[in-house]
């Protein structure tokens, strides 16, 4: 990079104002990667010939070979306009969707966003999430409809149809805004009349009727939608180069036709025409058939052109246009067989897209100084926390965020949103520098001095019979110097091996941006982790003081000195000493401190920013090990690299001991692998087929059996089965009554415990999965109050915790969920999953789980029953792996109906009865922490039962002893026999799967959907295309290669975007076995046609190494061979 245009961006790195950090956002193949290739080239760091072939912020292989953006690459560029230079930092994202983590980390460091959507296929589906992104970011949109040379060359429109065709997209890119913008209006309103709706019910006013449009016509929204004459939307082709506001058009017909530029700008776009005679701009063009202005003076002329240059080749033509319109094209170029060569070569002169782009970025999206207070509060509010509910003086900060200030004394903030890898080479210090003319002088003379005394050796060695004495101590001196030699050789050697072992070494970067004060080279900072709480902080720590003072440590914060600061150009980094706020830059020597994002502050007042919003949840899992044993190490350390360097992908080791990595989608999955192998561990490595998530759940008994007959209308038939052997003989200690509960005790006698299963509704069990949150806070709390602590909610979180429990009490209607709620006892796997456990034992009371809620009331205290906690323990190892798999369950409630423990035992078993006074710690009660609580109620215990000691027969039971064990698997046995008792069913992940494609490939689509089990939702037509959206679910693990083997199917006509969406019952029984007459004449005695949920089911357990139930070999008979049927 020349040094001039450094010392120009450095420069304009301290004009706030004149900054604009944009990232360019669109769906896969949209066109993001080559309009970023025009705005670089605008600069001249590549060829303008180049733009759109040499995909310049594509650096990796990878990205290069697949055609497709896999990270996020930011680039520094130089603007002059109307007398003004900006420095615009440019962000370029990927589209696809298993790199969506990617466009959060990009949109987060900006305040501006390019939306590119393509001419053709309109709004996408991740055209929708990148505006949401946005949104949710607070951060303003402009819009690029990009492509358009396709609706002349593929779709062949004529000039009027291409406008109704912009229109409707024009159109579909503001209705997905409208949606957003009406739904936060809205939310806004409803708290608003929740908050009216409690003062009146305190000042006992009668019932209001609210109006809920009366938000939506009170609120501004003028600054929302895209239209060409608010100049906040470029029509282009970035791989032709050109493209043009209305602006642009406005100020040419302005001087050719004497219309004001203002006039021209309000008409050009719309339902307006020129009427010739009147010489008068007129409404009404639609209704009285004539052309549109926007048709008539901008579009046809760019029709004519690839009319005469692409469709005729018509020299004469072209040589007129390009005349009158002043441009100068070389011969070549006119010469040249590609005719898309010399129509770049003149729309690029005519309409250059970098210009229109930049000129609309610069004008219409706001610079760092500019950041509303909304979008700091919002940065600066984590989790439930309001904005007004931080300390003093990180409120103050707010200020500091408005200011952008870049004084000596403003306080430094920085948001660093991902860390990626960069290799040695490139680094700046690494680079070989340019030598200077006395350098090279300097190095000439060392040659030639080397040359000569090459030379005069090589004579020597000729010439050895000389015989003065010369000659006689010329071996010695020889030989010295081959020592000499030798010994430099070998120092060389071990020089260039730790030079190597250096290059190999991965040096990580933090993608980061400075929204207060500025960051130098060498200063100490503090670095805030997302856990980081600044009220707690400010008590521990002496007021007024600075990183650079010795402190006391703090949970979640870690100081650190600022090694290096780079600018972002591309495939390059450069060196600064310092960066302002306002800019995106990059940090080095970071890795030790962040994990994947941070916030870097020198004030221990700053808050952790809110965390990044990820779209794509990781989902596709695989087990990956080194080829040859010895190199775990390295892998080990590879994959820690992998889980640093990429923001989405999660690393971790499972109870088998493998090493596991989880990823958003096959694309992302291989890239991932493909780094290990080659960047990180750079080892051989396996990798196993890809690991399926399933869920276990038990149903309401069926209507219809599986030839849909009523159940128990039919008669049975002699079942050979004899249904499954009675599913058997249960073992001793258990009975099972016929309405599913299951009665259990313990080895020793001295407790019995009776559970009944009960599937949950589906509404509840999707509310469970989105408070996970919520109920981490409130077991939380619960266990702060068992050890006589008290946890401080704020008022936000308990009113979230308040509707939690009204929602789940509205879905959990009916006579057998009558204060089901109230009963709750805990919720589980790892006490905040989608399963319930309920406290149904008569005559026992116990501390509810929503006493966080209930702290105002003074209520008596609920006794807690000793081995209260073994039975949430065993209930949560029940939940964790279920009965038919070892998967996790799923909407599934556990009731316990009958809890007793007995006083005597006899003396046989008294050794399985701890005598010891004191206290042990189970190993596998993860509620170890409660020990106090137990001891602090034991003394107010009232009845034998709720004794913490029951004496017997002269020893006495702990609540810690071995026997808290044996009720924990009593209780784990007992939910997983009351689960067998019920109808058992798995539950598939599911994607919801996108495709767009042609009319004739309609077919072959749904033949691979069908083929791979997915369910076709909807399907419809693209207005003024041909082209057709299907939805569709597909489970997971049937998902893979499938985005293959479509594109080899339609012959890369369609591709399909799959995004995680839900869990769904698989219909299928898995021990289904033929009972009836019906059923065995439709699927034959051995009722072998294939059973989807067994199949998945056998296919875990194998897997898991679980015992599964197969025959080998099914009719063993003489072989066949192919030649002859003998």
């Amino acid at each position: 990079m020349g040094h001039t245009i450094l010392e120009k961006i450095i420069a304009l790195q301290k004009k706030t104002s004149n900054i604009r950090n944009l990232c360019i956002l669109a769906h896969v193949d949209h066109g993001k990667t080559t309009l970023a290739d025009c705005l670089v080239a605008s600069n001249g760091i590549i060829s303008s010939r180049l733009a759109g072939k040499l995909r310049y912020l594509d650096s990796r292989e990878d990205e290069q070979i697949r055609g497709i953006t896999m990270k996020s690459s930011a680039i520094s560029l130089h603007y002059t306009a109307g007398g003004n230079e900006y420095l615009i930092n440019l962000i370029d994202s990927p589209g696809h969707v298993d790199f969506s983590s990617e466009v959060s980390t990009a949109v987060r460091l900006c305040d501006g966003a390019i939306v590119v959507v393509d001419a053709v296929e309109g709004v996408c589906p991740q055209t929708q999430v990148v505006l949401r992104q946005a949104w949710l970011e607070n951060i303003r949109p402009v819009l690029v409809i990009n492509k358009i040379d396709r609706l002349i060359v593929e779709l062949k429109l004529t000039s009027q149809e291409a406008y109704t065709h912009l229109q409707k997209i024009l159109e579909q890119v503001n209705a997905v805004t409208g949606s957003l913008f009406t739904s936060k209006v809205l939310e806004e309103r409803a708290e608003k009349d929740a908050e009216a709706q409690s003062s009146c019910t305190e000042s006992g006013s009668g019932d209001q009727v609210y109006d809920w449009s009366a938000g939506l016509e009170e609120t501004d929204d003028s600054d929302l939608y895209f239209s060409p004459d608010r100049g906040n939307v470029v029509f282009a082709s970035a791989i032709d180069g050109w493209g043009f506001s209305i602006h642009q058009f406005a100020e040419m017909y302005s001087q050719k036709m004497g219309i004001r530029s203002s006039v021209l700008l309000k008409t050009l776009w719309g339902d307006f025409y020129l009427n010739a005679k009147a010489k008068k701009i007129m409404k009404g063009a639609q209704s009285k058939g004539k052309k549109p202005l926007f048709v008539q003076l901008v579009l046809d002329n760019i029709w004519s052109m690839y009319d005469a240059v692409v469709t005729r080749r018509d020299k004469e033509k072209v040589e007129k246009m390009v005349t009158s319109l002043g441009l100068k094209v070389m011969s070549r170029d006119l010469r040249h067989s590609d005719p898309k060569v010399l129509l770049s070569a003149i729309c690029s002169q005519w309409l250059p897209v970098s210009q229109a782009v930049l000129s609309m970025v610069c004008e219409k999206l706001p610079s760092p100084a500019e950041i509303s207070a909304e979008r700091v509060e919002k940065l600066m509010s984590v989790g439930a926390r309001r904005f007004d509910s931080l300390p003093e003086q990180t409120q103050e900060l707010k200020k500091a965020f408005l200011d952008c200030s870049a004084d000596e004394t403003a306080p430094v903030i920085v948001f660093v949103s991902k860390m990626f890898a960069v290799d040695s080479k490139a680094l700046p210090q690494n680079k070989q520098r340019p030598l200077t003319q006395e350098e090279i002088a300097q190095r000439r003379e060392q040659a030639r001095q080397r040359h000569a005394e090459r030379q005069a050796a090589s004579q020597s060695a000729e010439n050895p019979g000389s015989a003065d004495t010369g000659g006689v101590s010329t071996p010695a001196a020889l030989a010295s110097g081959d020592v000499s030699d030798a010994l430099c050789a070998q120092t060389e050697a071990l020089s260039v091996k730790t030079a190597v072992e250096e290059n190999d070494k991965e040096h990580f970067v933090a993608f980061a941006r400075v929204y207060s004060g500025v960051i130098r080279k060498g200063q100490k900072v503090f670095v805030l982790g997302p856990k980081y709480n600044p009220s707690l902080a400010l008590r521990a720590l002496p007021e007024g003081c600075s990183a650079a003072d010795v402190l006391p440590s703090v949970p979640h914060m870690a100081l650190c000195t600022v090694d290096r600061l780079y600018l972002l150009m591309g495939r390059e980094l450069e060196e600064l000493e310092e960066v302002p706020s306002g800019n995106v830059l990059g940090i080095g020597g970071m890795e030790e401190f962040i994990l994947k994002s941070a916030t870097v502050s020198t004030s221990p007042a700053c808050p952790p920013f809110t965390p990044l919003n990820f779209e794509a949840t990781p989902i596709v899992r695989v087990a990956v090990e080194p080829k040859h044993p010895s190199e775990m190490p390295k892998l080990v350390r590879g994959m820690r690299l992998l889980n640093q360097a990429d923001p989405c992908a999660e690393v971790l080791i499972q109870e088998t001991g493998e090493h596991v990595l989880v990823t958003a989608g096959e694309v992302h999955l291989q890239r991932c692998l493909d780094d290990l192998r080659e960047r990180f561990a750079k080892i051989e490595i396996s990798a196993s087929k890809p690991i399926i998530p399933f869920r276990e759940t038990v149903i309401r008994p069926p209507k219809v059996d599986m030839v849909n007959e009523d159940m128990g209308k039919q008669q049975k038939v002699a079942v050979i089965h004899q249904v499954k052997e009675e599913q058997t003989k249960y073992p001793e200690g258990i009975q099972v009554d016929s309405t599913g509960l299951v009665t259990l005790t313990t080895p020793n006698k001295m407790a019995t415990v009776g559970v009944r299963a009960i599937p949950l509704p589906e509404e509840v069990t999707r509310l469970l999965e989105d408070n996970v949150e919520l109920i981490r806070t409130m077991e939380q709390f619960s266990l702060f109050a068992w050890e006589d602590k008290t946890l401080d909610i704020n008022q936000k979180i308990l009113e979230n915790i308040q509707d939690f429990k009204v929602k789940l009490e509205s879905n959990l209607q009916g006579r057998k969920w009558r204060g089901a709620v109230e009963h709750i006892w805990a919720f589980g796997p790892r006490r905040c999953g989608p399963n319930i456990l309920l406290n149904n034992v008569e005559g026992y009371r116990r501390p509810s789980v929503w006493q966080c809620l209930e702290r105002e009331k003074e209520t008596e205290k609920a006794e807690i029953r000793d081995f209260d906690n073994s039975i949430a323990s065993g209930f949560q190892l029940a939940t964790l792996s279920g009965p038919m798999c070892e998967e996790p369950l799923m909407g599934v409630c556990f009731s316990v109906e009958t809890w007793d423990m007995k006083l005597s035992v006899p003396l046989a078993q008294k050794d399985s009865i701890d005598d010891d006074s004191q206290a042990a710690e189970p190993n596998n009660d993860d509620h170890s922490e409660r020990s106090d609580a137990h001891k602090m109620n034991a003394s107010s215990a009232s009845s034998n039962q709720s004794r913490s000691r029951v004496e017997v027969a002269g020893g006495s039971v702990d609540c810690y002893g071995p026997f808290s064990g044996q009720l924990i698997a009593a209780m784990k046995e007992a939910c997983r026999y009351a689960f067998q008792a019920k109808p058992q069913r798995l539950m598939a992940a599911m994607y919801t799967c996108e495709i767009m494609a042609t009319a004739e490939v309609l077919g072959r689509v749904y033949a691979v959907l069908s083929k791979r089990e997915g369910r076709v939702l909807q399907e419809e037509m693209k207005e003024g295309t041909d082209m057709f959206i299907i939805k569709a679910v597909l489970p997971v693990a049937e998902s893979f290669g499938f985005a293959d083997e479509i594109r080899k199917r339609t012959s890369g006509l369609a591709s399909p975007q799959l995004v995680f969406s839900h869990w769904e019952v698989i219909s299928s029984d898995p021990f289904w076995v033929p009972t009836t007459e019906e059923e065995y004449l439709h699927f034959g005695e051995k009722a072998d046609s294939s059973n989807q949920a067994l199949k998945y089911m056998n296919a875990v357990r194998r897997r898991k190494g679980l015992y599964v139930e197969e025959k080998i070999v099914e009719h063993a008979e003489k072989q066949r061979t192919l030649s002859k049927n003998k």
